[in-house]
């Protein structure tokens, strides 16, 4: 017992990015509001955000760009000194992607609740049966 708490210390933004990612997706799968579902997709996602760009820091890591003095002819660059940046920009693209994703799930939220009336997902399903 005394070992896991210097492991939850030592690893906050990953325990962060997993209580983020399962408060999502108990908004998305136990909320009847499809407002409050949107919401709970969006606190996913950003978790999921969070989580990809934790991994790739390294500790005493540094920015990857080469300084001016390392660029010589022969010069032998330390990949192990640099962070990662692909997830960084991958994640780049998640995040505008998911701006459209949110901004299109709001509008045809706001069509839904225009034609039904309502937010809540089992009166919408009732008036479709109707």
């Amino acid at each position: 017992m005394k070992d896991f708490l210097p492991f939850v210390i030592a690893n906050y933004n990953y325990w962060i990015s997993m209580i983020l990612m399962l408060i999502g997706m108990y908004g998305m799968i136990a909320k009847d509001n499809l407002f409050k579902k949107i919401i709970g997709m969006s606190i996913f996602q950003s978790a999921i955000i969070l989580f990809y760009i934790s991994l790739s820091v390294k500790k005493d890591g540094s920015v990857p760009i080469l300084k001016y003095e390392d660029m010589g002819y022969m010069a032998v660059i330390n990949v192990a000194d640099y962070d990662n940046p692909l997830p960084h920009v991958l994640m780049l693209t998640a995040i505008v992607v998911g701006v459209a994703i949110l901004g299109v799930a709001l509008a045809v939220l706001q069509k839904v609740h225009h034609v039904h009336g309502t937010v809540e997902e089992d009166k919408i399903l009732e008036s479709m049966r109707e």
